[in-house]
């Protein structure tokens, strides 16, 4: 059987809505820059080819302990800026921790197994800064931004609006994105992305 997810971890709607995060098991980069640079493209394939590694293993002689079948997660990312004195519009000044959830059954072990295994097969620089994390972010708010990234702002006024009017105000500056779409796949209008940050009880 598959692993199921809470409701709505990875489907939403394009109205804001608050949602509770459990803890969830990541392999994770750390990086500065612009995001349409190549390094970054770099450390996104550095995940994916882990991660499908993990999935594929179940062909091999190393089916980890409490394998069950799913489909690889999507990539997410968690934003900051370098400098906060600098404009958000300046995308050399991104901080950013990019990261694809891993299955329950994937423990540290079996995740130090599977990246040296990667980087013998699959030589990637970002391999080397691979993490494996845990993360429980709680209560949160999140909606589903159609279209270029750059109109994200619009979407999290919305979001900061509604958390207003239920009680709660945004916890963090950082904030996480979920691609649930390739952009360079689709029209800019078609780009699919849940955003999501943290929040808190006003007082």
């Amino acid at each position: 059987m598959p692993e199921s997810d809470p409701k709505d971890l990875y489907t939403t709607k394009t109205t804001p809505m608050l949602i509770q995060v459990p803890r969830l098991s990541f392999a994770c980069v750390h990086g500065q820059g612009d995001p349409n640079g190549p390094d970054f493209a770099l450390a996104t394939s550095a995940l994916y080819s882990f991660s499908y590694a993990v999935k594929m293993s179940y062909k091999g002689p190393h089916k980890p302990e409490g394998y069950t079948a799913y489909k690889v997660y999507p990539l997410e990312g968690v934003w900051d800026l370098a400098d906060k004195q600098l404009a958000a519009t300046n995308k050399s000044n991104y901080v950013f921790d990019l990261m694809i959830r891993q299955p329950s059954f994937v423990t540290p072990d079996v995740f130090r197994f599977f990246l040296a295994e990667t980087r013998k097969k699959k030589p990637n620089p970002w391999l080397e800064r691979m993490e494996f994390i845990q993360l429980e972010e709680g209560l949160c708010c999140q909606m589903l931004h159609l279209g270029p990234y750059d109109d994200e702002p619009a979407s999290f006024a919305r979001m900061q609006a509604f958390c207003e009017q239920q009680g709660y105000l945004r916890a963090e500056r950082t904030h996480r994105e979920i691609y649930l779409n390739d952009p360079r796949r689709v029209a800019p209008e078609k780009i699919r992305t849940i955003l999501r940050f943290k929040v808190g009880l006003v007082g």
